[in-house]
């Protein structure tokens, strides 16, 4: 019997086969450990070997990422009906990071360099992807843009994070920056390059602000655009050749993207203290709110909106409670979204993309146990089959079920913490504790597969993740400056762990912190002002004096938002030292009595990187046991995978013996 042809997704890595390397000799191996080996480091920190996988609008081509044994990423597509496999890589530290269908056969993608520097956007046929040619680049401050049309869906919002804005003829211009260091295809020249304007928009103009960034409308126009100035963040709506800024305060609302009318936005609305905001539509000129699409019970919506393939209207929301949900606005979804959970029962599914048809879905699978398994299903004969899974080396039945626990702040609000035990773990034998704190400040943790807490709980360790005040979803239960004062998210962290204490679950006696950027500020933050609770920390590529750096800071206040947004939010440290004191542990090194585990990047930026020294520095003139790392070639985290290999074995290592 002939195969469908959506199981020959498996061709996929055979066409990745000239990319492959033994670099990583254990690249190779997709299959678990067998039970009685103690899983190795790399399969918790390895990249996902699939993922994104997206439809065309025809349903018949199939794009995903892929990893090679060389810590590398490439994009594949596959053709349902030919069976045809193509694929595109990238030369020296450089990654394919996400892509987008334009049309039929066309799509574009992103190269990464050293895992966190977009440099450039390239132009594809599948089926002929070795022939990808440059878009845009960046030359001068003549920036190129080419603005969506025909099947184009919103680029500017799909690929937000890695869109640079620059004036041009005093135009707005979009575009993504490219780099002409070994990239492949040779990068055009100027003059090549300005065949491609389509398009050019009236400056979006502030006295002494920045752009912060645009939005398309639904049909992928440019419509609405951000600034900020001060520190005070403004919406501004382009109504036909001018901007007209939106009378509504951005630190009061949330804007999320476009709506499914003309001019309007999505927005979580304002803040009362009572009950949690609303996800609704609002006027982006006037400010005039419009139809409230979801308002939970409990928590803000702090996900992400799906759009429906044809009209373009947003059609359901998914976002996160104490666990996953997801809300379909329309009947015909909700029955999709039935079909597929009796397929896939006892998981959270996912829908991840239809084609223009509504005859086949792309979706993925999975629990606290499983990382996402990517399918297809035939939404006609109501059948599925398997095109991926993302980290077949590891072993559900070996990883620990995902808890969640309700904790009190001091003003008696009720917040989420995520518990995890490790095999063997009770009350007569109480595992020791790490809190792991996410990383970004307003961000938050949710229930579902996560590697850093399936590796502690592998080395016999619980793991706490605390939603502190500030975190996704709690922002209406809060004033919206309790997001900026650090000492309050200590007692937060501090009430959550001191809850799982009290439940007996856990040793009292060894009690550790972890976290980057912001959680690895927390951590250290948590250490020095609660030294009795702690007994170690771990800090990843954070600072740990906010009032340095906004004053290293002022010298890029001309060329960089976020010395004017630090200022405005939490304040002049020439003017309140008092206040940057309490909130800076780097400051109070002589109450640390916590042993430090401190790591950067060498690209991280200057003040980071010599602030991290200070912290590892002031604690050893404190004689507090104090390790630290760095990595060359890395910023904001660790990234690559050899170092990642590299830090988490230090990290085993520093836990096994402070705990």
């Amino acid at each position: 019997m002939k195969p469908n042809p959506l199981t020959c997704i498996s061709a996929l890595f055979l066409a990745a086969a000239p990319l492959l390397g033994s670099e990583y000799s254990d690249l190779k191996r997709l299959e678990p450990v067998p039970a009685n080996v103690q899983i190795p480091v790399v399969d918790f920190v390895r990249p996902a070997i699939f993922q994104s996988p997206k439809l065309n609008f025809t349903g018949v081509l199939i794009g995903a990422i892929v990893s090679d044994e060389q810590d590398r990423t490439s994009l594949l597509t596959y053709d349902r009906t030919t069976q045809k496999v193509d694929g595109i890589g990238s030369r020296g530290d450089k990654d394919v990071s996400d892509f987008v269908w334009l049309d039929g056969k066309s799509l574009m993608y992103f190269i990464i360099t050293s895992k966190y520097s977009v440099t450039a956007l390239y132009a594809g046929v599948s089926g002929d992807l070795s022939e990808s040619l440059p878009l845009l680049r960046d030359v001068g401050s003549a920036v190129i843009a080419v603005p969506p049309k025909d099947r184009m869906h919103p680029l500017l919002d799909l690929f937000a994070d890695g869109i640079n804005t620059g004036h041009y003829d005093d135009a707005v211009t979009v575009t993504a920056s490219i780099s002409s260091q070994n990239l492949g295809p040779p990068v055009p020249s100027e003059e090549e390059n300005v065949r491609h304007i389509l398009a050019r928009f009236s400056e979006l103009k502030t006295d002494h602000g920045f752009d912060l960034g645009f939005m398309a409308d639904k049909e992928g126009k440019l419509a609405f655009g951000i600034t900020q100035q001060d520190g005070v963040m403004s919406l501004h709506k382009l109504v036909g050749e001018n901007w007209v800024k939106c009378p509504e305060d951005l630190d009061q609302i949330d804007v999320l993207q476009a709506g499914d009318n003309t001019g309007e936005v999505t927005v979580l609305g304002p803040r009362d203290g009572v009950a949690p905001r609303a996800l609704e539509f609002m006027d982006a000129e006037t400010g005039k709110p419009g139809d409230v699409l979801l308002q939970d019970k409990s928590y803000d919506f702090n996900g992400w909106l799906f759009r429906d393939p044809v009209s373009y209207n947003i059609v359901g929301a998914i976002y996160d409670r104490a666990a996953p949900r997801v809300v379909w606005f329309t009947q015909s979804y909700r029955d999709l979204q039935a079909v597929v959970d009796k397929l896939f029962p006892g998981m959270v599914v996912r829908i991840l993309n239809l084609d223009d048809a509504g005859k086949t879905a792309l979706i993925s699978s999975s629990s606290d146990r499983q990382p996402p398994i990517y399918s297809w299903v035939d939404l006609e004969k109501h059948t599925s089959g398997l095109i991926k899974n993302s980290a077949p080396w590891i072993d559900p039945k070996r990883m620990q079920p995902m808890g969640v626990i309700k904790y009190k702040t001091a003003e008696g609000r009720q917040l989420d913490a995520y518990i995890t035990l490790p095999a063997g773990a009770s009350k007569k034998s109480p595992p020791p504790l790490v809190v792991l704190l996410h990383s970004a400040q307003d961000g938050r943790d949710t229930w579902g597969f996560n590697t850093d807490v399936q590796f502690l709980a592998s080395r016999g360790y619980a793991v706490l993740q605390p939603n502190y005040r500030g975190s996704a979803g709690y922002t209406w239960m809060f004033p919206e400056q309790d997001k900026w004062e650090y000492r309050r998210i200590d007692d937060d962290v501090a009430r959550a762990t001191k809850a799982v204490i009290d439940m007996g679950l856990v040793d009292h006696s060894r009690v550790a912190l972890m976290g980057s950027s912001f959680g690895g500020y927390l951590a250290v933050s948590a250490a020095a002002f609660e030294p009795g609770l702690y007994k170690c920390a771990v800090s990843i590529s954070a600072l740990y004096d906010w009032g340095k750096y906004i004053q290293e800071n002022k010298y890029q206040q001309f060329s960089g938002s976020e010395y004017s947004r630090l200022l405005w939010k939490l304040g002049d440290p020439g003017k309140n030292q008092q206040k940057f004191d309490a909130i800076s542990p780097l400051r109070h090194a002589e109450q640390l009595r916590t042993a430090l585990f401190i790591a950067w990047g060498e690209f991280d930026s200057p003040e980071l990187i010599s602030q991290s020294r200070s912290m590892a520095s002031a604690a050893d003139r404190n004689h507090v046991p104090v390790e630290s790392m760095s990595f060359l070639n890395e910023a904001g985290g660790i990234h690559h995978l050899e170092h990642r290999i590299d830090l988490y074995s230090h990290i085993e290592a520093f836990l096994a013996k402070n705990l």
